[in-house]
């Protein structure tokens, strides 16, 4: 007995802590998932308050920090991501990305300059490609970039 009448006197301390807890655990995943769930510990905070038994305040807590998962943090992800940058980054904006064959490239082997101006070391699957050739990057592979002749199709 001497448990349950702690933990109902001393609640909301609980609360704060988990509420605190999880704010800083959103600002390291920015996922909304730990907002959702400080969100429901500040219910179970507010139900504390008035006096409720712990294992109200618990359940409380626990029903509004699901819906607020299930119904308020789809349509946040879907507002953040349509104001989104589309342009394509890193090793996405390399693939189109056409080029010029400055050292031989063959299946092991060669050099290509891209037309962002970076020499990247690049293959080729099918074969060789003597300089001054211009490619196409259809691949990344690691460090890698696969590339075809422009007159070529681009997959391979």
């Amino acid at each position: 007995m001497e448990i349950i009448e702690f933990l109902t006197d001393w609640a909301w301390v609980v609360w704060l802590v988990l509420i605190a807890l999880f704010i800083v655990i959103e600002m390291f995943t920015l996922e909304f998932t730990c907002l959702m769930l400080a969100l429901g510990s500040a219910a179970g905070l507010v139900v504390s308050l008035t006096g409720a038994e712990f294992w109200l305040q618990v359940v409380v807590a626990a029903v509004i920090g699901v819906l607020l998962i299930l119904f308020l943090k789809p349509p946040l992800l879907a507002r953040l991501s349509k104001n989104a940058d589309p342009a394509k980054s890193n090793v996405d904006a390399l693939i189109g990305m056409h080029g010029m064959v400055i050292e031989s490239v063959t299946t092991t082997s060669g050099q290509v300059k891209l037309q962002n101006g970076d020499t990247w070391t690049a293959r080729t699957g099918y074969q060789v490609l003597s300089p001054q050739t211009p490619v196409v990057v259809s691949s990344i592979n690691g460090a890698i970039a696969v590339v075809v002749p422009i007159n070529a199709p681009a997959s391979q």
